[in-house]
Protein backbone atom coordinates (compact mmCIF):
# COMPACT_ATOMS: atom_id res chain seq x y z
CA UNK A 1 0.00 0.00 0.00
CA UNK A 2 1.60 3.49 -1.45
CA UNK A 3 1.45 6.86 0.46
CA UNK A 4 -1.57 9.28 -0.02
CA UNK A 5 -0.18 12.59 -0.82
CA UNK A 6 -1.98 16.15 -0.64
CA UNK A 7 -1.75 19.00 -2.48
CA UNK A 8 -2.73 22.66 -1.81
CA UNK A 9 -1.86 24.39 -5.02
CA UNK A 10 -1.63 27.82 -4.66
CA UNK A 11 -0.40 30.32 -7.51
CA UNK A 12 3.32 30.53 -5.43
CA UNK A 13 3.78 28.08 -2.90
CA UNK A 14 2.20 24.52 -2.86
CA UNK A 15 1.44 23.06 0.73
CA UNK A 16 2.15 19.62 0.68
CA UNK A 17 1.13 16.62 3.67
CA UNK A 18 1.40 12.85 3.31
CA UNK A 19 0.00 9.82 4.89
CA UNK A 20 1.97 7.01 6.35
CA UNK A 21 2.37 3.88 4.47
CA UNK A 22 -1.14 2.08 6.11
CA UNK A 23 -2.95 5.51 5.24
CA UNK A 24 -3.78 6.17 8.75
CA UNK A 25 -2.60 9.21 9.73
CA UNK A 26 -2.21 12.82 7.91
CA UNK A 27 0.72 14.64 8.14
CA UNK A 28 2.42 17.70 7.07
CA UNK A 29 5.47 17.21 4.71
CA UNK A 30 6.47 20.61 3.37
CA UNK A 31 5.61 23.77 1.26
CA UNK A 32 7.15 24.41 -2.32
CA UNK A 33 7.65 27.03 -4.62
CA UNK A 34 4.50 26.42 -7.12
CA UNK A 35 7.33 26.65 -10.14
CA UNK A 36 9.49 23.96 -7.95
CA UNK A 37 6.40 21.49 -7.72
CA UNK A 38 6.48 19.05 -10.03
CA UNK A 39 10.48 18.23 -9.93
CA UNK A 40 10.03 18.11 -5.88
CA UNK A 41 6.86 15.47 -6.69
CA UNK A 42 9.21 13.80 -9.01
CA UNK A 43 12.15 12.85 -6.53
CA UNK A 44 9.61 12.51 -3.53
CA UNK A 45 8.03 9.65 -5.68
CA UNK A 46 11.41 8.39 -6.67
CA UNK A 47 12.06 7.96 -2.82
CA UNK A 48 8.64 6.80 -1.66
CA UNK A 49 5.56 4.72 -3.05
CA UNK A 50 2.75 7.40 -3.60
CA UNK A 51 -0.51 5.70 -4.76
CA UNK A 52 -2.76 8.59 -5.29
CA UNK A 53 -2.86 12.36 -5.21
CA UNK A 54 -5.35 14.34 -3.31
CA UNK A 55 -6.00 17.74 -4.82
CA UNK A 56 -7.97 20.56 -3.70
CA UNK A 57 -10.87 21.62 -5.40
CA UNK A 58 -11.51 25.25 -4.24
CA UNK A 59 -15.36 26.46 -4.65
CA UNK A 60 -16.98 29.26 -3.83
CA UNK A 61 -20.07 29.38 -1.29
CA UNK A 62 -22.18 28.48 -4.05
CA UNK A 63 -20.44 25.40 -5.23
CA UNK A 64 -19.25 26.82 -8.57
CA UNK A 65 -15.29 26.61 -9.52
CA UNK A 66 -13.24 29.42 -7.69
CA UNK A 67 -11.15 31.84 -9.98
CA UNK A 68 -7.87 29.94 -9.06
CA UNK A 69 -9.12 26.08 -10.49
CA UNK A 70 -8.01 28.38 -13.83
CA UNK A 71 -4.68 27.43 -12.72
CA UNK A 72 -5.21 23.95 -10.87
CA UNK A 73 -6.56 22.53 -14.26
CA UNK A 74 -3.23 22.62 -16.26
CA UNK A 75 -0.73 21.67 -13.17
CA UNK A 76 -3.35 18.34 -13.10
CA UNK A 77 -2.74 17.84 -16.84
CA UNK A 78 0.82 18.13 -16.00
CA UNK A 79 0.62 15.89 -12.92
CA UNK A 80 -1.47 13.56 -14.99
CA UNK A 81 1.15 13.12 -17.81
CA UNK A 82 4.33 13.17 -15.40
CA UNK A 83 2.70 10.46 -12.77
CA UNK A 84 -0.19 8.58 -15.26
CA UNK A 85 0.09 5.52 -12.82
CA UNK A 86 -0.98 8.09 -10.10
CA UNK A 87 -4.49 8.42 -9.33
CA UNK A 88 -5.78 11.46 -8.44
CA UNK A 89 -8.68 12.75 -6.52
CA UNK A 90 -9.58 16.16 -5.86
CA UNK A 91 -11.50 17.09 -2.43
CA UNK A 92 -13.40 20.30 -1.34
CA UNK A 93 -10.95 22.65 -0.25
CA UNK A 94 -13.31 25.70 1.50
CA UNK A 95 -12.29 27.21 4.65
CA UNK A 96 -8.79 25.20 4.76
CA UNK A 97 -6.92 28.43 5.09
CA UNK A 98 -9.00 29.49 8.01
CA UNK A 99 -8.65 26.37 9.29
CA UNK A 100 -5.31 25.99 9.70
CA UNK A 101 -5.13 29.64 10.92
CA UNK A 102 -7.53 28.85 13.68
CA UNK A 103 -5.82 25.76 14.03
CA UNK A 104 -2.39 27.71 14.41
CA UNK A 105 -3.82 29.73 17.25
CA UNK A 106 -4.94 26.94 19.23
CA UNK A 107 -2.01 25.22 19.31
CA UNK A 108 -0.52 28.58 20.52
CA UNK A 109 2.11 29.60 18.22
CA UNK A 110 3.11 32.80 18.48
CA UNK A 111 1.94 35.77 15.99
CA UNK A 112 5.22 35.83 14.33
CA UNK A 113 4.84 32.01 13.13
CA UNK A 114 1.37 32.74 12.55
CA UNK A 115 2.54 34.83 9.90
CA UNK A 116 4.28 32.08 8.12
CA UNK A 117 2.18 31.84 5.28
CA UNK A 118 4.24 28.47 4.45
CA UNK A 119 2.73 26.95 7.33
CA UNK A 120 -0.41 27.67 6.63
CA UNK A 121 -0.48 25.97 3.24
CA UNK A 122 1.29 22.87 4.70
CA UNK A 123 -1.91 22.76 7.73
CA UNK A 124 -3.93 23.33 4.62
CA UNK A 125 -2.89 20.38 3.04
CA UNK A 126 -2.99 18.05 6.15
CA UNK A 127 -6.72 19.33 6.29
CA UNK A 128 -7.32 18.42 2.70
CA UNK A 129 -5.77 15.02 3.43
CA UNK A 130 -7.57 14.69 6.85
CA UNK A 131 -10.76 15.26 5.24
CA UNK A 132 -10.54 13.03 2.85
CA UNK A 133 -9.37 10.35 4.53
CA UNK A 134 -12.45 10.59 7.01
CA UNK A 135 -14.55 10.38 3.77
CA UNK A 136 -13.25 7.08 2.68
Amino acid sequence: MGRLLAIDYGKVRTGIAITDELQIIASGLTTVETKELLPFLKDYCEKEQVEKFIVGEPKQMNNQESESEVLIKPFLEKLQNQFPKILIERVDERFTSKMAFQTMIDSGLSKKKRRDKSLIDEISATLILQSYLYNQ
